[in-house]
């Protein structure tokens, strides 16, 4: 038995169990996003993958919509903290009711949204449909919410999950969104088309062999797209503006030490140096941060990862608002909604906090007054604001002292590395899921990841 004959044996086929008839849908959505939402409602359990601004949360409502009226059962979205008022505001939009929900006792019939915090207050089994809004969310292997999503939604026939960064850091953290959906466990998956890279690690690469089989496999519950021509679309209304970086290294005053024998100041090395570096230097890069953004009167929004950071900026910009993760459901969402209308000038918050979901298009301008190495929330932090529907070049700041080490430069590295990704992705199942979703195929140029340059995001200004 060859290899292609196993697969074949093993492989256990997923048919689409959706929709079989699926009529015209609401004239708001665009003709990809559309064919996609027809396409996942018949494929009953289908993840879609799009970049930001793309229109993921009209597509959830729509399908969410359709799957409730077909099933006769409610349907469940959940979202990131301070998201769910976002949906409810679209639905009201485009006519397409959205009801907030904290828990089973507010549930009926028709769509519900609710934060993933308040999923134990709810009884999955008893909805028709599933949305999972940001559902990399779903990437921690052991995470106790990922497991009771999996866990909880296994007899549900319609489950959808959305998000813009399904595999941040590697390939095998699609297996998490495949378990969801019922495609294939995780370990299967594994087993299946990766291979261990022999160290001690968990790291795991595909095989050379399967990958021709990993990505038709992909294609059958998943499309991935970061703009309509992808997918063979027109891309006329969703061009974006400029994005502009600007690198702040900022100075630290060092008198040398008696006790290490240094003259002058070294870069952290380690995790635990660069931590040690960023408590070590809030004052001076708050009011590097503070110089820029009290220059001038326009909405601002600045990153921290320590809460001394985030006291040192609301005590050094006029008017500025921290928004926290201790704070109430009701605090966080009254203080974004007023930033959102343009009664708050500046908000102060990390992107472990705001940075997933938010719609901030009426905002260009931004600052990470403190980094860490995770690209996944710099990359989603800043596509609060360039996003579709953004008409103004977006000025991203990112300040850091000089003994951080080279934070920037690795999270550039880890952009570099997430953006092959995506186009090794898009390349590989943009003809399958044309066909798919289009009903016809595309010309694409071949894919070729030595010539990959660094994102024009990480160049600095």
């Amino acid at each position: 038995m060859n290899y292609q004959e196993y697969l074949a044996r093993k492989a256990s086929v997923d048919p689409a169990t959706g929709l079989a008839n699926v009529e015209a849908l609401h004239p708001a959505l665009f003709g990809y996003q559309s064919d996609i939402v027809k396409w996942a409602l018949r494929r009953g359990r289908a993840a879609i993958f799009a970049g930001t601004g793309l229109g993921k949360t009209l597509m959830e409502i729509v399908w969410a919509t359709e799957v409730a009226k077909a099933t006769g059962k409610p349907v469940l979205i959940l979202t990131p903290l301070a998201v769910a008022a976002q949906f409810v505001a679209e639905g009201a939009r485009f006519g397409l009711p959205v009801t907030r929900a904290a828990s089973r006792d507010d549930v009926s019939t028709g769509v519900y949204v609710t934060n993933y915090d308040k999923l134990p207050r709810f009884d999955l089994e008893a909805f028709g449909g599933i949305v999972l809004d940001e559902s990399s969310i779903l990437k921690s292997y052991t995470g106790a919410t990922r497991n009771a999503l999996i866990e909880g939604c296994r007899s549900i026939p319609f489950r959808l999950a959305a998000t813009a960064t399904p595999a941040p850091n590697d390939f095998m953290e699609l297996g998490n969104h495949a378990e969801f959906l019922g495609v294939m466990t995780y370990v299967e998956m594994l087993a299946m088309f990766f291979v261990h890279d022999g160290s001690d690690t968990q790291k795991w690469r595909l095989k050379g062999h399967a990958q021709s089989e990993f990505w038709q496999w992909m294609c059958s519950w998943a499309v991935m797209l970061t703009k309509p021509s992808d997918l063979g679309y027109d891309d006329a209304l969703h061009n974006l503006p400029p994005l502009l970086t600007n690198q702040h290294t900022v100075a630290v005053e060092y008198k040398p030490s008696l006790e290490t024998g240094l003259l002058f100041p070294v870069e952290a090395r380690t995790m635990q140096e660069r931590i040690g570096a960023r408590r070590d230097t809030i004052a001076e890069r708050v009011a590097c941060a503070a110089s820029i953004i009290n220059g001038n009167n326009r909405p601002w929004v600045a990153w921290c990862n320590l809460n001394a950071e985030t006291d040192a900026l609301i005590k050094a910009i006029p008017g500025a608002v921290g928004v926290n993760g201790a704070d109430s459901e009701e605090l966080k969402e009254a203080r974004l909604e007023a930033f959102a209308r343009g009664d708050i000038r500046v908000i102060v918050t990390k992107p472990s906090v705001c940075g997933f979901g938010m719609n901030w298009q009426h905002c260009c301008d931004t600052a990470f007054v403190g980094l860490n190495d995770s690209f996944e929330q710099v990359f989603q932090a800043v596509r609060r604001f360039w996003r579709f529907g953004q008409t103004n070049p977006v000025n991203v700041h990112f300040i850091a002292a000089e003994t951080e080490g080279a934070v920037v430069a690795n999270l550039a590295r880890k952009e570099a590395d997430a953006s092959r990704m995506i186009a090794a992705m898009v390349a590989n199942m943009a003809d399958i899921t044309s066909v798919e979703i289009k009903g016809q195929a595309r010309d694409k140029a071949g894919y070729a990841p030595t010539q990959t340059q660094l994102p024009s995001f990480w160049k600095v200004a």
